[in-house]
């Protein structure tokens, strides 16, 4: 997984972040400079609705940065900002977040 995670990082730095990986989170500020940190999965199977543990969410936001859900599935990357996010109903300490809430999505082409 972290080959997966320095992949994301280093095209997120090309594209002006500046993130690196500490304790399995990409850590550092988005391109406007604020604070930030990601966490990410990498799933092999498409769901469409994307898995996040209430576990993982309250440890996110417990901290003062921005805070970030990254999602890979063979369907693409899907980013959600959870700072602002309305959180669906927490179901068997999960979250089930719909596609359309990512505040960046790229597909893969086909």
């Amino acid at each position: 997984m972290v080959k997966w995670q320095n992949a994301i990082i280093f095209l997120l730095n090309f594209d002006g972040w500046e993130l690196k990986l500490i304790n399995n989170k990409a850590v550092g500020k988005t391109p406007k400079g604020i604070n930030c940190v990601m966490d990410m999965e990498f799933l092999d199977t498409y769901n469409e609705k994307k898995i996040l543990k209430k576990d993982k969410y309250d440890a996110l936001m417990e901290l003062d940065d921005v805070k970030l859900f990254f999602v890979n599935d063979p369907k693409g990357n899907f980013m959600y900002y959870l700072n602002t996010l309305k959180m669906p109903k927490l179901i068997n300490d999960v979250y089930l977040l719909k596609e359309n809430q990512a505040s960046r999505i790229n597909l893969t082409l086909k």
